[in-house]
């Protein structure tokens, strides 16, 4: 951006935080992660916990806090919580009801995935914990807003794509795709893209065919037999309304850096086009809500990674700093807070812990807190407070000690999803099952190893299921109580119990 769009951007955040700041407690949450690693879910839990904390207290009868380390609640200091109109129009509404029935209707199921980003305002009152300066200007009991902005992670590892000229980004993408873990699923793009004279005459054709295998490419690399994370442009996978359009109808090109390509060539067409996806799709993005935010949650499929082998976990591991790198942090003070907000707390979550044994927790945070070592450093630096969690935003699993073969294993039980297999045994989607997952191995480097000794580690076998959500409770109100959980109060707690004192 221009000098002079920098200061009309700063003016017009500023002008916006001062506002909300005098209107109350406003705290602008973002939610984000890579494909399939649970944002829907997170989010609709996160909401339906809030909402339905008070009934879930009154359901207990005694029995054990769900959100004990979330204090507000812990404390029965929270009043209410309801979802309130969101504050941007133009933005589309979270569906929280549609994902809530999803989950825990008669035929549960998980709902589907970010595809754009969305919001929704979930407004809390509660009982102060001690009077404080600002609570003789507001006598009764305060209120925050709670603003999430859920945006797919995709989507924010376009964002260093601000500081790449087409030449360079071509480079990277190439370069990224020769290597062993990429080079079968881009073989019929790099083949093509060989095949072509960037400096040659421009043609629609030619720009839509590669175009078309390069996005074929990224699709591949993005199943779960794979689970790469680093492919960016993010959006064409998730096209939207710019499905078909020149600023999504471009691929990388052997270029030279520092270099004019001749006006009329097909790389001049490419790298106009590249310009205008950053133009078009990122800079909006980056403008109008990403450079908003106050507080930033990252999940992780951690996982899927290791399902899918130490490429995939490394791999993992670049897309993590990359996402670290987009983030505007720093330490929030009182002028900050009106007039320039900056991300000051970011938590990396490893989701769905429910598919591991509790006594694999750990290791499951010391591999995401490995993952994220030199990316956390860097953004600690300059005052940012980073925590690293495994969680379950939904518990699908309960745990069991199982007999076999006279020795008493750890198990997980739950109901995998029909077509999930363990050998020759498919389950149907209804009968339940013990399941042995393993356990992550103790070193958490062990997981970058692909050779054969780190492989026979006794603790490096696993096998991780995927499990229909579990069968939710009604209230008095016949309404459904919040699933089980693991870690989200904590969760909360980081996210913004400091804001609820």
């Amino acid at each position: 951006m221009s000098q002079i769009s920098d200061l009309l951007f700063d003016t017009t955040v500023a002008a916006a935080s001062l506002k909300d700041f005098l209107a109350g407690g406003r705290l602008r949450l973002g939610v984000t992660g890579l494909s399939r690693s649970g944002k829907t879910v997170f989010i609709t839990s996160l909401v339906h916990h809030l909402t339905r904390a008070v009934a879930a207290r009154d359901a207990a009868h005694g029995r054990k806090n769900q959100l004990p380390v979330f204090r507000v609640a812990a404390e029965n200091r929270l009043r209410s919580a309801h979802l309130d109109p969101q504050p941007d129009d133009a933005v589309p509404r979270f569906s929280y009801e549609e994902h809530l029935s999803a989950l825990t209707g008669a035929d549960r199921h998980w709902p589907q995935s970010t595809r754009r980003i969305s919001e929704l305002r979930v407004t809390l009152e509660y009982d102060r914990k001690s009077a404080g300066l600002l609570s003789s200007f507001r006598p009764g009991p305060a209120r925050l807003d709670i603003d999430i902005v859920d945006y797919p992670g995709e989507w924010l590892l376009d964002l260093p794509l601000l500081e790449k000229s087409y030449a360079q980004w071509s480079r990277e993408t190439l370069e990224a795709a020769s290597a062993a873990a990429r080079a079968t699923i881009a073989a019929d793009w790099r083949g093509a893209t060989a095949g072509i004279d960037p400096l040659g005459r421009a043609s629609e054709d030619d720009a839509r065919k590669l175009a078309a295998l390069f996005t074929n490419y990224l699709r591949s690399a993005k199943t779960e037999r794979f689970a790469l994370s680093t492919l960016p442009p993010g959006r064409f996978l998730m096209p939207g309304e710019l499905e078909g359009s020149p600023a999504l109808t471009f691929a990388p090109l052997p270029v030279e850096e520092g270099s004019a390509p001749p006006s009329r060539s097909l790389a001049a067409m490419m790298e106009r086009r590249y310009e205008a996806y950053k133009t078009h799709v990122v800079r909006p993005f980056f403008r109008d809500h990403f450079a908003r935010l106050d507080r930033q949650i990252v999940l992780v499929d951690a996982l899927a990674a290791l399902n899918s082998g130490p490429a995939a976990v490394r791999d993992l591991e670049t897309a993590l700093a990359d996402v670290l790198t987009a983030f505007r942090t720093g330490r929030s003070n009182l002028l900050s807070t009106i007039f320039r907000p900056k991300i000051d707390r970011i938590l990396f979550a490893a989701t769905k812990a429910d598919h591991l044994h509790h006594t694999s927790h750990d290791r499951l945070e010391a591999v995401l807190r490995h993952l994220t070592s030199r990316a956390i450093e860097r953004a600690e630096g300059v005052g940012a407070t980073i925590d690293v969690i495994a969680l379950a935003a939904v518990r699908a699993t309960r745990e069991a000690i199982v007999k076999h073969d006279g020795e008493s294993l750890a198990a997980i039980v739950g109901t995998p999803i029909e077509g999930e297999r363990i050998g020759d045994d498919v389950f149907d989607g209804v009968a339940e099952g013990a399941i042995f997952p393993g356990e992550l191995p103790a070193d958490p480097r062990n997981v970058f190893r692909g050779d054969a000794l780190a492989l026979a580690e006794e603790d490096a076998d696993f096998r991780f299921l995927k499990f229909r959500p579990p069968i939710a409770s009604l209230g008095r109100d016949k309404e459904p109580l919040p699933l089980p959980h693991i870690r989200l109060d904590r969760a909360m707690e980081f996210l913004f119990g400091d804001r609820l004192g």
